[in-house]
């Protein structure tokens, strides 16, 4: 199969980007979105031409890298997948697929389809850690979590980071995000000390980032690779009111 690539292109973030259209060769249908970038690239390269520049780890769904809107939509057709989870069998021969980077003030242009996300990091920094000492472990086993708070602690450390979410957004909120990270502390025992300054820690970071405000249309939740829960976002609003009625977070 062949289809028509419309690709953001863009130097850096003070250079103006714009689309430009590109053939592929044959494809196989069974190839990932990235690898059929990849042979894309090697025709550009054998003309002498840029390649196009994208981000990529581990393509395994793992790693949270992959980052492109295909066809309006962050990492592709589908519900539940990355970027390189998302094979050419989604699409039909001779479809224009539209390429873009994720779109948010936050998320800068590196170049190309690459952006950098360091507001996440700086919002992790903020709260998303514990301190107390938890021994090594075999001793996990020696405090007692019930079934429901340790499965909603993984399902909330699921998130990968890759910021869909904050791409998908009207508001470029990073909500979800924060949320997860929020609750996959909150909900342990080993994480109650900070509970309350973590997540207004972590909340103020994110404003400060210049990520929007959360109107709950529920976006984040339909193009996240691993299915997080709104269900977050009003745990970590419920802890956030106790922190903020609490007053100063060096005392919660």
């Amino acid at each position: 199969m062949k289809v028509k690539l419309k690709v953001w292109r863009q130097k850096n973030a003070a250079t103006p980007g714009e689309f430009k259209l590109y053939e592929t060769p044959d494809l196989n249908p069974n190839m990932s979105f990235l690898e059929m970038l990849d042979v894309v690239n090697e025709e550009l390269t054998l003309k002498g031409e840029e390649p196009i520049a994208f981000d990529h780890d581990c393509r395994e769904g793992i790693c949270g890298t992959c980052s492109l809107v295909i066809n309006g939509k962050p990492h592709g057709p589908h519900r539940g997948v990355a970027t390189c989870q998302t094979y050419l069998r989604s699409f039909q021969d001779g479809d224009l697929i539209i390429v873009e980077p994720w779109r948010a003030r936050p998320f800068p242009v590196v170049k190309d389809l690459v952006v950098t996300r360091k507001a996440l990091d700086h919002i992790m920094q903020a709260g998303g850690f514990i301190t107390v000492r938890t021994g090594a472990a075999p001793d996990a086993n020696s405090i007692p979590i019930g079934k429901e708070s340790a499965d909603l602690a993984m399902d909330a450390a699921a998130c990968i980071g890759c910021g869909a979410c904050v791409a998908a957004c009207k508001n470029a909120s990073a909500m979800l995000f924060t949320a997860a990270k929020v609750s996959q502390l909150g909900l342990l025992p080993q994480g109650q000390p900070e509970r309350y300054r973590r997540v207004k820690r972590m909340v103020e970071a994110m404003d400060e980032a210049g990520f929007g405000a959360c109107t709950v249309t529920g976006s984040c939740e339909a193009v996240c690779p691993k299915n997080i829960s709104l269900d977050f976002i009003a745990r970590l609003n419920r802890d956030y009111l106790i922190a903020s009625l609490k007053g100063d977070p060096k005392a919660a």
